[in-house]
């Protein structure tokens, strides 16, 4: 039996009309497109962040990284300093080694002879899933332990920090430790700022000038070898601003293998000789360099109120059971600018002992005598500053001994002598031109202007002849001091000290350099006084650097000395007259 099934009409479509499908289908297409171009939006907006912030990926942890990525330091022109490259670190998997452990140990070590090849085969034989046998490997090393053939070892790109310019300014910049921190000098400072993603993307500007720096290691370099000195110590600073242009500490180390030599714990030890910031870690008694700074607090107190007042240095001064001499005795009254040009301990003593305990700490105290150099370095060292100040130690610290202080101190207190009276902290960072911190007033400015043509008349008529550069007008005194022993001062040992400003018609920069114990030779004369030792080594820096420096050498001009030069003579039989 066969059933009929009804069909439904055909629908039938009118002429002119779409179907519903096609009239979205334009509509599907649009939203589609949009999608596919959020997605690539976002993908380039993350590729755009992690190129911008993002920390490079290596093959371990992140929290294994071996140098945190660190901006760059550059010198006040731009030369560079310390970069962040990349280096590579040479590791292995122990647990697939394929060769031979004894005989792959044996290969390493010849390769990389940091490890012994016990130590390498305890690496290899290691239940560790992972390994490190060499960081911050050269490129040279990787290809040649790969030649190996092992396949359990690994290798990857990480960054290294690079010191372009050597040994160079490595006290001041420092060095970081296998971790990639710095742990001294301005890398230890700027340990935050420079790994900050926000903050690194742009250099840091020292206050150094590379060829000033370079000009000042090489001379003060020579002299020390020369005079077989047991240290070194220069600073070249901006008398205006406190910027330190160049510092010098000598021995010195390669800051790009400072991790391979610092094994001590105590980086601080005074042993580690070449770690030693001898310019703010080594406090000296620096001598008759001290004596303008006497001076200018006996004219800046009224204590002196004329260059021709005389003092008695007929004799040695007796106090007590001590005797203060002079080097080059006169055996007669001396006044003022004869005092510093012949150098007179005898002279400059009664003026200390006229100016008292209390003022003469008060000055030393101005110049910051009594606390660290201001510097952003850690590595300071406190001054020596006596215990008591009986009236011996008040007149013996007018002339340098008793009180020892770092070459960094002398450098900041000349330039506020020699600035118009202003004393301003150091500091390593460049300073913008206006941006020089506003210091405190130490002396008065007349008191500079006396100062700056007492300095200027020692190295035209005294023991600072041989630091004089033609043209630049350089002022500057002496020191020469004996080193304090366990047993009493050392007749064979001194510390020679030449600090000296330049040019002194308007003080721009501040000079000094220094040697431990430099030993006499033909060259000096038989003599290890700073007059023979490092007064030239200060000539002939300003003479290289001057120019660098935006002073121009001019002979026709100079520091007004006109109404001193009278007083460095006197008639026969004026000598033995009372002082004024």
């Amino acid at each position: 039996m066969s059933v009929l099934v009804a069909r439904p009409p055909a629908t039938r479509r009118l002429t002119g009309t779409r179907h519903p499908i096609a009239a979205v289908a334009p509509v599907r297409l649009v939203m589609l497109l949009l999608l596919i171009a959020a997605g690539v939006m976002l993908v380039l907006l993350r590729l755009a962040w992690l190129a911008a912030f993002a920390e490079p990926a290596t093959t371990r942890d992140a929290a294994e990284a071996l140098v945190p990525l660190r901006g760059d330091v550059t010198d006040r022109n731009g030369t560079p300093l310390a970069r962040t490259i990349d280096a590579w670190s040479i590791g292995i998997h122990p647990r697939k080694l394929v060769n031979d452990p004894h005989e792959l140990a044996g290969k390493l070590a010849a390769l990389m002879p940091t490890h012994d090849e016990s130590w390498y085969y305890r690496a290899l034989s290691s239940d560790a899933s992972f390994v490190f046998l060499q960081r911050r490997a050269m490129p040279e090393l990787v290809k040649a332990v790969n030649a190996l053939g092992e396949p359990a070892m690994a290798y990857s790109r990480e960054p290294e920090r690079l010191y372009p310019q050597s040994s160079m300014a490595a006290h001041a910049l420092g060095a970081l430790d296998i971790d990639g921190h710095g742990i001294r000098g301005i890398e230890r400072v700027l340990e935050k700022p420079l790994t900050d993603p926000l903050l690194r993307a742009q250099p840091v500007a020292m206050s150094l000038d590379v060829r000033v720096q370079a000009a000042m290691e090489s001379e003060l370099g020579a002299a020390m070898i020369s005079f077989q000195a047991r240290g070194a110590a220069g600073i070249v600073l901006d008398a205006r601003t406190g910027e330190v242009i160049a510092m010098v500490s000598l021995p010195n180390y390669d800051a790009n293998s400072v991790p391979k030599v610092l094994d001590a714990k105590n980086l601080d030890d005074p042993g580690m000789m070449q770690l030693r910031n001898n310019v703010t870690q080594s406090d000296y008694e620096l001598g008759s360099a001290f004596k303008p700074i006497t001076m200018a607090a006996a004219i800046d107190s009224g204590v002196v109120t004329s260059m021709a007042r005389r003092f008695d240095a007929r004799a040695p001064l007796q106090i007590g059971r001590f005797h203060i001499r002079d080097d080059h005795p006169q055996k007669r009254y001396l006044d003022i600018p004869e005092t510093l040009v012949h150098s007179s301990n005898i002279v400059t003593a009664r003026i200390a002992d006229e100016l008292g305990a209390e003022r003469m700490q008060a000055m030393f105290r101005k110049m910051g005598f009594d606390t660290r150099p201001d510097i952003e370095l850690h590595e300071r060292e406190r001054p020596i500053w006596p215990a008591h100040w009986a009236r011996v130690t008040t007149m013996t610290s007018g002339y340098g001994h008793g009180i020892a202080v770092t070459p960094l101190h002398l450098a900041s207190a000349y330039a506020a002598l020699v600035n118009g009276g202003i004393w301003r902290p150091a500091t390593l960072m460049r300073i913008a031109p206006g941006q020089a911190p506003e210091g405190r007033r130490v002396i008065s400015e007349s008191t500079s202007a006396r100062m700056r043509q007492l300095l200027r008349l020692v190295v035209l008529q005294g023991t600072g002849r041989k630091g004089e550069a033609p043209g630049y007008r350089v002022g500057g005194k002496t020191g020469t001091a004996e080193i304090a022993m366990k047993t009493g001062y050392s007749k064979k040992r001194n510390v020679s000290t030449f600090a000296a400003a330049f040019p002194m018609d308007a003080p721009r920069y501040v000079v000094v350099a220094m040697l431990d114990s430099p030993h006499a030779t033909a060259q000096s004369g038989g003599q290890t006084t700073a007059a023979w030792t490092v007064a030239p080594v200060v000539s002939r820096v300003i003479m290289r650097t001057g120019s660098l420096l935006g002073v121009m050498p001019d002979m026709n001009r100079d520091v007004d000395v006109s109404e001193l030069l009278p007083l460095l003579w006197h008639a026969p039989g004026e000598d033995q007259a009372a002082p004024e």
